[in-house]
């Protein structure tokens, strides 16, 4: 595949969609999409899922950790050497094929750490390509691109559940579908590997990272209050979207008589995704974000009670695209934040925000997992589990109103 010249913003827009694709829309929901067929032939249980999903959003935890305190590590041993951030972009896409590919393998015992280290992937690859990407973006004078680089996880989405639907009706086994992502990884990562020249991996200077935030408005001096409510609101997101992302088509199934439509929710999911980014590309510059997210979080919370309230095939429908469209705009406009916030430091506390959000998708499997178990029926739980869900997410909404209720921007 041809590339575009690396320097181009449009190419580092394109570059950053397809690094995220790979590793978030492959290495972390190409699970999602498999799971019936795992559970079908038997390969896996529902705790036995859980445990796969756990490790994949512990590992992600894990990594997005190390993101946020290898500054600190730098500083301990007195290294004065920085982190290439390209060059841990493209380390992080190898790993996902290679890890992806892994899966197909049928050794059971080994899958836990597959996912785990997946996840320890998709952290490093996300925050350092948001870091880069909307740096370089900025510099260029289109911070407002930065948004298209999350259209990534959507069309890996989409991607990887229409291939799987595929696959279902070709009746073929799980392994299959892993081997099938671990090529198409393969090749997304070749087509983009000279956007993240590790030559280019240089910390920009305090003035270049102070004007990449690409805001109107200036912030109030930050105390570590109001990162810590920014932090915690954010964490809720994560539990509050994960157990439909995990568990969404096998929630469709128990719900619904069979049909060939229950395998496009979740490609459905991701066409959300991808149109919610690109709407937010298209919003004026110079608004508070905390109130945007505030209404992402409304959204997303509307998408997992639709199918609660009307469990029917248009009641899953608009709740997969709801779930989806404010899915990855939250995480650009929490990123976007973070730089306004926290213009010097901004990967590490993205990593702290990327960190939070992990903790509360490890939560959200067992959670489910654990409800299912000491209920009268799956769908019991699941119903349970899912209006906890909500609940979070209206919880998040309030700490991001209160967040910009307490430190109001200045002009």
């Amino acid at each position: 595949m041809a590339t575009p010249r690396p320097d181009n913003p449009a190419a580092l827009a394109l570059g950053g969609l397809v690094a995220l694709g790979v590793a978030m829309g492959i290495g972390r929901f190409a699970f999602t999409p498999l799971l019936p067929m795992m559970l079908a032939e038997r390969s896996v249980d529902l705790p036995g899922a859980s445990l796969l999903a756990s490790a994949n959003y512990l590992g992600y935890l894990v990594g997005a950790l190390a993101c946020t305190f290898q500054p600190w590590v730098w500083r301990r041993f007195g290294w004065t050497a920085a982190v290439n951030g390209p060059a841990l972009v493209r380390a992080g896409l190898v790993a996902t094929v290679l890890l992806t590919l892994g899966m197909a393998l049928h050794w059971p015992a080994a899958w836990p750490w597959l996912r785990f280290a997946a996840g320890v992937a998709s952290a490093v690859v996300f925050v350092y390509t948001s870091g880069f990407c909307l740096e370089q973006l900025a510099r260029r004078g289109v911070p407002a691109m930065g948004a298209l680089i999350y259209v990534g996880p959507g069309a890996g989405i989409v991607l990887s559940g229409l291939a799987a639907m595929a696959l279902v009706q070709w009746q073929a086994p799980a392994a299959w579908g892993w081997s099938t992502f671990g090529v198409l990884a393969a090749l997304l990562t070749a087509a983009v590997w000279r956007v993240f020249d590790a030559r280019r991996g240089v910390p920009a200077s305090a003035t270049a990272v102070a004007g990449a935030a690409g805001q109107a408005a200036t912030p109030a001096p930050a105390g570590g209050g109001e990162m810590a409510l920014l932090t915690v609101a954010y964490g809720l997101a994560g539990i509050g979207y994960i157990i439909t992302a995990t568990f969404l088509p096998v929630i469709a199934r128990q719900a619904l008589p069979p049909s060939h439509w229950l395998d496009l929710f979740w490609p459905l999911f991701g066409t959300g995704v991808m149109l919610g980014a690109l709407a937010a590309s298209r919003l004026r510059a110079g608004g508070d974000l905390r109130l945007r997210l505030a209404a992402c979080y409304v959204l997303q919370g509307a998408g997992v009670a639709a199918s609660l309230v009307s469990p029917t095939l248009a009641g899953f429908a608009l709740g997969s695209l709801l779930l989806g469209l404010p899915f990855t705009a939250i995480t650009f406009f929490a990123m976007q934040e973070v730089r306004r916030v926290r213009p010097l430091q901004a990967t590490p506390f993205m990593g702290l925000l990327t960190a939070a959000y992990g903790l509360g998708q490890i939560v959200g499997p067992p959670l489910a997992a654990g409800l299912v178990s000491r209920s009268a029926s799956a769908a019991g739980g699941f119903a349970t589990s899912l209006w906890i869900a909500c609940a979070l997410l209206l919880l998040g909404a309030a700490l991001y109103a209160m967040t910009a209720r307490r430190h109001p921007m200045r002009r």
